[in-house]
């Protein structure tokens, strides 16, 4: 976001210094050969013909369809790119969902081994349990 208004700021920089610029530079070249080998400040600057100006005209409609043209070309080039992110999107949302999957599964599997360990602790202590009482009882009869 931040490099799309640097970009932004940049053309417009740039099409307002060159909108600026050239004014400057047609009216520094007069039309006239005949009034180029005379020094420039022994006659004042003549106003703009009007096939000059029809020039100066085109040649900024020339600029302005050029950028245009080329905002045009990066518009595509970023929709394809944004296009191009959409599916990596959602192939990565597809393999999160994928993965949280596995993880409920493991989970899962975890909870019942860790219930299975429970049962067979607790069968194990019932066996102990019967073998100490079964000891203990048999011991007291031999005792009477």
């Amino acid at each position: 976001m931040m490099n799309l208004t640097r970009s932004a700021l940049f053309i417009n920089f740039a099409l307002v210094s060159s909108a600026w610029a050239e004014p400057a530079a047609t009216t520094a070249a007069p039309a006239n050969p005949a009034a180029q080998s005379q020094p420039a400040t022994a006659t004042p600057a003549k106003p703009l013909t009007a096939e000059q100006i029809a020039r100066n005209k085109a040649l900024q409609e020339a600029k302005v369809k050029a950028l245009v043209k080329d905002q045009a070309t990066r518009l595509q080039q970023l929709e394809k790119a944004n296009l191009e992110a959409l599916a990596q999107n959602q192939e990565l949302q597809l393999k999160n969902d994928n993965l949280g999957v596995q993880i409920q599964v493991l989970q899962s599997e975890r909870s019942a081994q860790m219930f299975l360990y429970g049962a067979a602790t607790m069968a194990v202590g019932i066996f102990v349990g019967f073998i100490i009482a079964s000891y203990i009882y048999t011991k007291r009869r031999r005792q009477w």
